[in-house]
């Protein structure tokens, strides 16, 4: 918009310091004859005055100026807190309404942003704010608006423009809000020990919160355990962890009438089992070459205290030899097969053959102990189609196969161990270093290429064995077992049927994973759970719950049953993936326990709130607020609970003036513009002031000589 202003302007011919200069030093000279009130004094200080305006050289100077139009910042928050109920509708109301008060101001633009959900920061609205402010002159800036319910996280200690910030809220003051917090929660667990989570229930916008609350907390989907707790005072909460592998805590506290949301009611916590130092019984019979091989790998390993013992003294060599004569004791039997036995998680014989030295007691406690949960695996070589093998002892019951007798049951002679078909879906040989791919592995179809060989060195003494029970998960070329794993009872057993994995240890012919393969053994014989070969686990990432199912069974993906926190039942195919796995990815935004099932097995996953500082209070609240808006000269406003917003009526205010009253918010005015043209016309030129400075002098002159 173009106007027009004209104004008087002064362009000094000499500088302003010497028009100063010489007013003092003609007011020095004529101040005698004002003093003595000589004629013609008043027309000396008029010559004087018209030749120091001639010199300052008045003008009449008129600008052409482009006015530009003020520009307001309407600011949206869209964040989750600001959406819940019908905060939402009303915020959208309010910007259309406003939007269309200020598209009738004149000279006034008004942009809207938008401040989005953000990760986990919070609502950052002066993050949007700044984005926003950095396409805007200053001087053009007539003020913001903030459409927000006060939840804002970055609120700064000053303001960054003296233009005047209005918040609108929707709603009514007054809310109130009940929340479940946190003060610590341990991330891992010791399984067999209790954990203790610290928690609190607080009851937000009560003048003064007191009595108790009815407080469920549940674990693994179980069924929920009630207590009372006070509020506003920590709580203490002992979780058992039972198991390895995270363990799902929910803790929720029953709603507050009237209270904004039941959002934040709720807490899920979880924790992660993790065994303390493993304990191993490493028992060795006669000595042989792969006897080392076992306790490096056990040794190896920090979490894993080990006893180990070679026997080379039967019971029957306990004579009346001196004691400073013997290099060995007497192997200590009814310490560890009685009274200490359980305190092992796992029992390692290699190449052990009883010749009367673990009477059959003792060998009926290690297979009760086997079923009790415990955990056995046997390495066999020659010994075990012998009579002192340990399939003819009370231990033979928990082993999953029996020596087929005689001496041709030892098979001398080179061959390559391979995956067995059930052993590319389990977690103990999937995918180990060297193997072929899956598939290889499987029964040759006559007259079709052989399957290929395994990257790894060559075994030269493996048993045939009549296998009873277990998964061959390894084999030999003629797909006899070699290694065998069990579940008995409560218990898990691995069978070795081969002594010559210490080949591998030594690199012979190219060597082979014996480290991997040994320590996924033993893993899995302690039941870790990333090695369960029958496995349902779910997790939620990045807001999407991953699930995953693992079965050495043949067949189609499973349908997965899913329950949403809220209660809601989805049903959907898995999708199959190598190694066993079916596998299935879903959106999982809403913050709880979720729980998936695949007919036969079920987990959990806890999903945290995607933005936990947003859901800390929910309430409409302008608090935070309210300081940044009054030192702006701004103001706070309440859009009501009605469908309608009641909005305040939208002004514009000179630069100075309050900025806001009762029932209005002002934008200011700026007046900022650009000048495009400017005429000077003089109002005293030189041949106007030359005839009025002489004819003043002339009239000053003949009243003197009167």
């Amino acid at each position: 918009m173009r106007q027009a202003i004209a104004g008087l302007d002064f362009a000094p011919v000499l500088p302003l310091w010497l028009l100063l200069a010489l007013g003092v030093l003609g007011l020095l000279a004529l101040a005698p004859a004002l003093w003595r009130r000589a004629r013609g004094a008043a027309w000396r200080v008029a010559a004087f005055a018209l030749l120091l305006l001639a010199l300052a050289n008045p003008r009449l100077v008129e600008e052409t100026r482009e006015t530009r139009p003020d520009i307001g910042l309407l600011v949206v928050d869209q964040t989750a807190s600001a959406r819940l109920g019908s905060r939402a509708a009303q915020i959208e109301a309010a910007r259309a309404a406003l939007e269309a008060r200020a598209a009738r101001l004149p000279e006034l633009e008004l942009r809207t942003v938008t401040a989005p959900e953000g990760g986990n920061q919070g609502t950052r609205l002066f993050a949007a704010i700044q984005r926003a402010l950095a396409d805007i002159p200053r001087a053009r800036l007539a003020g913001v608006i903030a459409l927000t319910d006060g939840q804002v996280h970055d609120v700064p200690a000053q303001p960054a423009t003296d233009a005047p910030f209005h918040v609108l809220l929707p709603g009514r003051p007054g809310e109130t809000d009940r929340r479940v917090r946190v003060i610590e929660a341990p991330g891992f667990g010791i399984v067999g020990r209790s954990v203790e989570l610290r928690v609190v229930v607080e009851d937000l916008g009560v003048a003064d919160p007191t009595g108790a609350v009815r407080l469920s907390v549940r674990r693994d989907g179980q069924a929920p355990r009630q207590q009372s707790v006070p509020i506003g005072r920590e709580h203490r909460i002992t979780v058992p962890i039972e198991r390895g592998g995270p363990t799902v805590v929910e803790i929720a506290a029953e709603p507050r009438p009237g209270e904004v949301s039941e959002l934040n009611n709720r807490q899920v916590v979880t924790i992660n089992g993790v065994r303390d130092r493993l304990r191993v019984l490493l028992i060795s019979g006669e000595p042989h070459a792969g006897e080392r091989t076992w306790r490096r790998i056990l040794k190896a390993d920090p979490n894993v205290d080990l006893v180990h013992f070679t026997i080379l003294r039967p019971p029957e060599k306990d004579d009346l030899t001196p004691l400073n004569e013997l290099a060995l004791i007497a192997f200590p039997v009814r310490e560890l097969f009685q009274q200490k036995l359980r305190d092992f998680d796992l029992i390692v014989f290699d190449r052990f053959a009883n010749r009367g030295i673990l009477p059959p007691i003792y060998l009926r406690n290690i297979a009760d102990y086997v079923r009790g949960g415990g955990a056995l695996l046997v390495n066999v070589g020659p010994e075990f189609v012998g009579p002192a093998s340990l399939a003819a002892t009370p231990l033979g019951q928990v082993l999953p196969a029996r020596p087929l007798g005689g001496s041709a049951s030892v098979v001398e002679g080179p061959f390559r161990p391979r995956v067995s078909e059930v052993g590319n879906r389990h977690p103990v040989t999937e995918g180990l270093p060297g193997a072929p791919p899956p598939g290889g592995a499987a029964a040759a179809v006559p007259g079709s290429a052989p399957p290929p060989e395994p990257a790894w060195g060559r075994w030269y003494r493996h048993l045939l064995a009549d296998q009873r029970a277990g998964m061959a998960v390894m084999e030999t070329p003629d797909r006899g077992p070699l290694l065998i794993l069990d579940r008995v009872g409560e218990g898990r057993v691995a069978m070795m049927l081969s002594d010559h994995i210490w080949l591998w240890s030594r690199g012979h012919d190219g060597g082979g994973p014996h480290q991997e393969l040994l320590r996924r053994i033993a893993h899995w014989l302690m039941k870790e759970p990333e090695l369960e070969e029958e496995d349902l686990t779910a997790r939620v990432e990045g807001g999407r719950l991953h699930v995953q199912r693992r079965s050495v069974e043949a067949g189609p993906p499973p349908e997965f049953t899913v329950t949403a926190p809220d209660g809601s039942v989805t049903r959907h195919p898995g999708v199959a993936a190598p190694g066993g796995r079916a596998v299935l990815d879903l959106p999982a935004e809403q913050p709880g326990v979720w729980q998936v099932t695949d007919g036969r097995r079920t987990a959990f996953a806890a999903a945290a709130a995607a933005n936990p500082l947003e859901i800390a209070d929910l309430r409409a609240d302008d608090a935070r607020l309210r300081p940044l808006a009054e030192a702006t000269g701004g103001g706070t406003r309440w859009l009501g609970n009605g469908a309608e917003p009641v909005l305040p009526e939208l002004r514009r205010v000179a630069v100075g003036r309050d900025a806001s009253g009762s029932g209005w918010i002002g934008l200011r005015r700026n007046n900022d513009h650009t000048v495009t043209g400017i005429a000077a016309l003089p109002l005293l030129p030189p041949w106007l002031a030359l005839p009025l400075v002489l004819g003043t002098l002339v009239l000053a002159w003949r009243r003197e000589g009167r």
